[in-house]
């Protein structure tokens, strides 16, 4: 599955899905960080990657306006980075990519 990772998605998340065999895009390797949320929204659309990102807000009223999105994880912020990557990993191993692609997913 191929990812772009919002700026508020921890460094340890890219080093696990890169282990797990997926490709990851950073933001800030192909965008500025302080672009608007809806332009980043469009180039992973444009782009066909899955958004991971911790801001719910903003991006599921995006995905709402666009239900032909690549998909979109939103991460919620656990107490350890460990507990974040657990439940990452856990929502791969359970929904795969026929699940994520297309649809809005937490972990």
């Amino acid at each position: 599955m191929t990812f772009l990772l919002d700026q508020d998605i921890p460094e340890e998340i890219a080093l696990l899905l890169r282990h797990w065999g997926h490709t990851v895009t950073l933001l800030r390797d192909v965008l500025p960080i302080t672009i608007p949320d809806a332009e980043v929204f469009a180039y992973a659309q444009t782009h066909g990657l899955i958004t991971v990102t911790c801001n719910r807000g903003d991006f599921l009223a995006l995905a709402n306006e666009h239900p032909a999105h690549p998909g979109l994880v939103i991460l919620i912020r656990r107490r350890t980075r460990q507990a974040e990557c657990a439940k990452m990993l856990n929502l791969l191993k359970r929904a795969g990519e026929t699940g994520l692609r297309r649809n809005v997913n937490f972990a």
